[in-house]
């Protein structure tokens, strides 16, 4: 039998993945790019590219996962091309695939997660802490990407 916490977290995993692909949806390359808040707010391509490079970084931490390289700067940085949409299909499968398999879940193993700054890049966290960010985070970022593809809409 899977273990009761990561089909919870698959489920919501998917839930929360097939909200942000389907904001991402009919977007043009221009529009991924576009800053609708001002140019001090994140546009589209850079809150996905943030939320899917941390949820799979939180999720390998989570899962006993060798962690993924991050540049956590340069996701600020990310510029949509034409290829985008099939870049973050692809870290979302990623995602996906480290919640799959028989491996048992160990709640209570300790990690660090280095891409994060100062002191906190060596603090432990624990495999449930890591697992429960992932999702919180992840679904933070879906509803910013919401907002701002309301915003793309109504400006047009």
């Amino acid at each position: 039998m899977a273990d009761p916490t990561i089909e919870a977290a698959r489920d919501v995993l998917g839930d929360a993945l097939g909200e942000l692909r389907a904001t991402l949806a009919g977007v043009s390359v221009d529009d991924l790019n576009r800053r609708p808040a001002g140019p001090s707010s994140n546009p589209l391509a850079v809150i996905a590219a943030h939320a899917l490079s941390s949820t799979r970084s939180w999720l390998s931490l989570a899962m006993g996962a060798p962690l993924p390289e991050r540049d956590r700067p340069a996701e600020f940085r990310t510029v949509a091309d034409d290829d985008f949409l099939a870049w973050a299909d692809d870290r979302a499968a990623e995602c996906r695939r480290l919640l799959e398999g028989d491996a048992p879940f160990e709640p209570t193993r300790i990690g660090a997660a280095p891409w994060r700054s100062g002191d906190l890049a060596e603090a432990p966290v624990s495999a449930a802490w890591a697992l429960l960010h992932a999702l919180d985070h992840l679904g933070e970022h879906v509803g910013h990407a919401h907002l701002t593809r309301q915003l793309l809409d109504e400006r047009g």
